[in-house]
């Protein structure tokens, strides 16, 4: 996916549909949007107070047209104000499909290179960014039905495939294949066909928890190890930890009532 003819014939594609569809009727589109994934929603009038996403991504529509066209210091004025507004970074020079909710939004920040499929769900303090300062593809490609979590960074020129997902506050530094789920720091993938599934977080595992269960039950097997075949005594290393560790549960009990 990060051959460059690929890429290109994608943005092509996008492009292509997004043109065929016209800016008035993909702004109609993109006000419907919500109604499909926001249960919140109560009535009309909220989508023009309290859905920045929308208003984000309609703007990007206009400057996006702007952009293209060479007018790229008035795109950018139109994205800045977009910023400013509703607390959202989007480059004018990103490739956004149909149908794209940025549901709450602030804190979101979408890179120039990024190109973004059609009907992705993208939640608040997702980042999709660079880590090269390269001018070429530096930004990632998000496909078609993927769910980006809230704190999500994906990074790079990497994929996010079909139906992807990607768990809340992970780091996303390598492709993810289609139809998969990733959570983590880097982003591991836990979930392989899963097209049809909902990413929901509570059916997540605990990465961090799993690994500190797996090393303690580590030490624990060498500790018994070294008492039945070498015979050495731990008993004051014992009492020492298990200070240690009193002062660790006093000391968060302590925040906790703070």
């Amino acid at each position: 996916m990060n051959d460059e003819n690929t890429i290109n014939e994608l943005i092509a594609e996008i492009e292509s549909e997004n043109k065929k569809l016209g800016l008035w009727n993909q702004i109609k589109e993109d006000f419907s949007v919500p109604k499909l994934n926001d249960p919140a929603l109560n009535s009309t009038i909220e989508l023009f107070f309290n859905y920045p996403g929308v208003w984000a991504i309609i703007n990007h529509r206009i400057a996006h047209r702007l952009y293209k066209k060479g007018f790229k210091l008035i795109s950018r004025v139109i994205m800045g104000l977009t910023q400013f507004f509703c607390h959202m970074d989007i480059h004018p020079a990103a490739t956004i499909g149909r149908r794209v909710f940025i549901d709450h939004g602030i804190g979101v920040v979408i890179g120039e290179t990024t190109i973004i499929e059609n009907d992705v769900l993208i939640y608040q303090g997702v980042t999709l960014g660079g880590v090269s300062l390269n001018k070429g593809k530096r930004h990632p490609t998000i496909r078609a039905n993927s769910v980006i979590g809230s704190g999500a960074k994906v990074l790079g020129n990497i994929t996010v495939g079909k139906n992807g997902k990607i768990g809340a506050n992970s780091v996303v530094i390598c492709d993810v294949p289609k139809n998969s789920t990733a959570v983590g720091v880097p982003a591991k993938v836990i979930k392989r066909d899963c097209k049809n599934e909902r990413l929901n977080h509570s059916d997540l595992p605990d990465i961090n928890k799993e690994m500190f269960e797996y090393l303690l039950k580590r030490v624990a097997i060498l500790e018994h190890a070294l008492k039945d075949h070498e015979g050495i005594d731990l008993t004051n290393e014992d009492h020492d930890l298990e200070c240690i560790y009193k002062k660790f549960i006093g000391a968060m009990n302590s925040i906790e009532k703070e």
